[in-house]
């Protein structure tokens, strides 16, 4: 849990952990490849970015799990061939990446990867292996069972954050269980990327921003797009912030001195 991860060192010891969202796109093109140049021309050095893969394996960087909301095509990606998914575009411009060209496009960039099913545990895995890009990722999934069935496949470690289940215990019963306890709970976790609140509980106060860096973990809160909520959450200590705002972001950043 507290062993290094070169994906946490893009930055200086003073910068912190700025992520953008989906990429960067006020004109609603999330998890576009403009959208995630736009935040590394920004000077963004991690992208927080989502994983579906098609019925014929291919993996590709998107959110939902069908085309409709955001796309000018139809259906569910796990039920699509590639052909089809390829035909679809973001906003009716966009097509939509396929984590391949993300690899390649952006080298030295951190990729912080949403495993959002279960047919992308296998080929996610497989990505990572064929690309050696074990020290330039980070697994996330609001499932710990997926996270933790990509982790088993890959042949070297990789940074990790909790998912929805381990977040709640550490969150509400964090403060009583004994370390060892925690410890084993956190195996193979080095962050903890939560909102501010869920459900009406408070997920970031100080005592758990303390509580995790006792831990050895990282705090990185999404989705923040306010500037005052922003210095908030820099002041109370957290390492990262994801947002839609990038632009803003970093603003707050440089004028803290919190940039690099």
């Amino acid at each position: 849990m507290t062993e290094f991860q070169p994906f946490f060192a893009a930055g200086s010891g003073s910068a912190r952990i700025a992520m953008a969202h989906r990429g960067f796109s006020p004109n609603g093109l999330e998890n576009s490849m403009s959208a995630f140049r736009a935040a590394v021309d920004l000077g963004y050095r991690y992208l927080e970015m989502d994983v579906h893969t098609t019925a014929d394996g291919v993996l590709l960087v998107f959110h939902d799990p069908s085309l409709d909301r955001v796309t000018d095509g139809q259906g569910r990606i796990a039920r699509l061939p590639a052909g089809t998914v390829a035909r679809a575009r973001i906003g009716g411009v966009e097509p939509i990446p396929l984590f391949e060209e993300m690899v390649r496009a952006f080298p030295d960039v951190r990729l912080n990867l949403d495993v959002k099913d279960w047919n992308s545990v296998p080929s996610l895995a497989a990505a990572i292996e064929r690309h050696g890009v074990h020290d330039q990722v980070l697994i996330a999934s609001f499932s710990d069972r997926r996270r933790r069935a990509v982790v088993k496949q890959l042949s070297r470690p990789v940074a990790a954050s909790a998912g929805m289940m381990t977040n709640a215990l550490f969150t509400m019963l964090g403060p009583v269980l004994p370390a060892p306890v925690i410890r084993r709970a956190l195996r193979g976790v080095h962050a903890l990327q939560v909102p501010v609140s869920y459900a009406g509980v408070r997920v970031v106060t100080p005592a758990f921003v303390r509580r995790a860096h006792r831990h050895g973990l990282q705090v990185h809160v999404w989705t923040i797009n306010d500037p005052a909520e922003m210095h908030r959450l820099l002041d109370l200590g957290v390492d990262g912030i994801v947002t839609d705002r990038a632009d803003l972001l970093k603003k707050v950043l440089q004028g803290r001195g919190q940039w690099d």
